[in-house]
């Protein structure tokens, strides 16, 4: 499929605008006549649209590393000049002119099948490999050249639901992310009050968890002796933290929030904690969706952890339940759902009180049918793939966690109440049991829980989705 606002062409019209043959020349001449009246609408009236794409071509040629970077350098600073529109058209002939070379695909391959050596494998495997990824590869040669096409799978990601043929573009994007952001590359860095500012911007400007409403809410997060804070970072981005996670070191099971965050609470020695807490974890680059940081990040905090401060035995979380009472509404308007009776909807009609969880006869209705759903949302309703629905249970589950317990209006703040009608949940890392539950999970799709989860479970529901053994 063209472009959204190109026209179809007969085959001897259709561009090549990448052709190995082609110079410079010819390939303005090819682009001017394929773009035609749609030139005043994608390029600026001064040389620049058809500038990213001399560039793309002169690094895709090769002249040598020191002539790539300058080439991949200017390539950035064309492709950051752009228009949304213009980076779009741009973002789609990535699709449809930036793929593997079709010929000498077809020539690897009929090689292969006709003599299968190892040299043949390699240049099929070469062959196979698409131009876009030469591309992305030789843009990473310029200083700022990660961040860059970080920002480009950016605009890739937000553009993909209306342009679904950029799917290609973004499998590239996450094949190449996968290897140049594995746990080899990445740097783990503490981060406290003595932190770069800049840093600590980006900290409060990403926290998606748990909002930090000002410089001393942040200091309250970091300073004390019984909380810390750790990210990942890259050696070509050293000022940009890509994910990270904020610790509170505790004596006990944390079961709300608010007092884990208080401004007037008692820090407590660090010699003395037993708990280390992981109450919010946020990723702070886009670009770098799908690609496992968070499991790398929790199983290296917990092994410093356990270096730093021997007694430290329990390795859990504070978790949000995001979408629960999304779903739970959804339930409710079903006229047969598998998890609401009758019976239950009306009593969840309370939910639509403003303030319900300040009526003690309320919320004392609600509670045991809340309990019994929340219970149902995170260890039976599923996905098409057979995951967790929620994707913060599908997070630390898929890490190794065990669900350990559910808590009751244990967030009662605005976005607590009305993402899972407060509740909040405990997550535990055994470091002995990881490995074997994050296989199970993977394998079988078995939820590792404890029993005092799954209590809460309707007895129909639990004989369907019965405790793994």
């Amino acid at each position: 499929m063209p472009p959204r606002g190109i026209p179809n062409q007969t085959p001897t019209e259709r561009f090549s605008l990448y052709n190995d043959d082609m110079g410079p020349l010819g390939l303005f001449h090819a682009f001017s006549k394929t773009v035609g009246s749609l030139r005043d609408r994608f390029l600026p009236p001064k040389p620049g649209g058809q500038e990213i794409l001399l560039l793309a071509e002169a690094l895709l040629s090769g002249q040598g590393e020191a002539s790539d970077v300058a080439v991949a350098r200017n390539f950035l600073a064309a492709y950051d000049a752009l228009t949304e529109e213009k980076k779009l058209f741009f973002l789609t002939i990535l699709d449809q002119q930036f793929g593997p070379d079709q010929a000498r695909l077809e020539r690897a391959l009929t090689k292969f099948q006709g003599q299968p050596t190892a040299q043949a494998a390699q240049e099929m495997r070469e062959a196979a490999e698409s131009r876009r990824e030469v591309l992305f590869r030789r843009i990473n040669l310029s200083p700022g050249g990660t961040r860059g096409l970080l920002q480009m799978r950016e605009d890739v990601l937000r553009n993909l639901p209306a342009v679904p043929e950029l799917a290609s573009v973004d499998a590239d994007f996450k094949h190449l992310f996968s290897s140049w952001f594995n746990r080899g590359f990445l740097v783990l860095r503490r981060i406290d009050w003595t932190t770069p500012a800049n840093i600590l911007e980006k900290i409060i400007r990403h926290e998606a968890v748990h909002e930090i409403a000002s410089w001393d809410d942040l200091r309250r997060r970091l300073e004390p002796a019984d909380r810390r804070c750790f990210a990942f970072f890259h050696p070509t981005m050293q000022d940009e933290p890509l994910i990270f996670v904020q610790v509170a070191l505790t004596s006990d099971v944390p079961v709300a929030i608010v007092p884990l965050l208080a401004d007037n609470r008692n820090p407590i020695p660090p010699g003395k904690a037993t708990f280390a807490v992981f109450y919010s974890i946020s990723n702070c680059q886009v670009g770098l969706k799908g690609i496992s940081l968070g499991d790398f990040l929790i199983k290296q905090v917990v092994e410093d952890l356990k270096l730093e401060i021997p007694s430290l035995k329990t390795f859990i979380t504070l978790s949000p339940v995001p979408g629960f009472l999304r779903w739970l509404t959804q339930e409710r308007g079903k006229e047969a759902s598998h998890y609401v009776t009758s019976g239950d909807k009306d009593v969840l009609a309370l939910l639509d009180k403003p303030d319900w969880h300040l009526e003690a006869n309320a919320a004392n209705l609600l509670k045991p049918r809340l309990l019994s759903a929340v219970a149902a949302y995170l260890l039976a309703v599923r996905t098409e793939s057979g995951k967790p629905i929620d994707p913060v249970a599908r997070f630390h589950l898929g890490n190794g966690a065990l669900l350990e317990r559910i808590h009751w209006l244990s967030d009662p703040t605005p976005k607590g109440l009305r993402q899972a009608a407060g509740f909040m949940v405990n997550y535990l890392y055994e470091p002995d049991r990881i490995e074997r539950n994050q296989e199970s999970f993977a394998t079988r799709g078995e939820i590792a829980s404890s029993h005092a989860v799954r209590k809460y479970l309707r007895s129909d529901i639990q004989k369907r989705f019965p405790s793994p053994s």
